[in-house]
């Protein structure tokens, strides 16, 4: 299970927001299409903004930015983003990808496949298996 959960995040990125002003997200789904945005970054080369992210998949440092507030959210107003999909979109394969990785990772029976401490529970064989 991926920590913070979704309503822990969205409090955290709209604790900023004035009380007449409408938060930045008002969905998981906005969550998610903000964390899969950052995930693709990072996978693009971008330098994470957290400390010990080396080992971590992408979308675990995205959170983990977002969550401390490394990284912040700006509206989009209905434009496609750079792979040339709509929000909407780009947020279903997003999620189709997500759900994807889960099944993954819960038929691997390992929680995180990219966590350091893997190696300490697991043999060399197993874990070259899993990637």
């Amino acid at each position: 299970m991926i920590h913070p959960s979704y309503s822990e995040l969205m409090q955290e990125v709209n604790k900023e927001t004035e009380i007449d002003e409408p938060p930045v997200v008002n969905s998981r789904y906005s969550i998610v299409l903000a964390t899969s945005k950052r995930a693709r970054q990072i996978i693009g080369g971008d330098t994470p903004l957290v400390p010990h992210a080396n080992g971590k998949k992408p979308l675990s440092v995205a959170i983990e930015e977002l969550y401390r507030g490394e990284v912040k959210i700006m509206p989009e107003d209905g434009r496609k983003d750079d792979g040339g999909l709509t929000e909407m979109e780009a947020l279903q394969e997003d999620m189709e990808e997500m759900v994807q990785e889960n099944a993954e990772i819960e038929n691997s029976g390992v929680e995180d496949a990219g966590d350091a401490d893997i190696a300490e529970e697991y043999d060399t064989e197993e874990i070259s298996a899993l990637h």
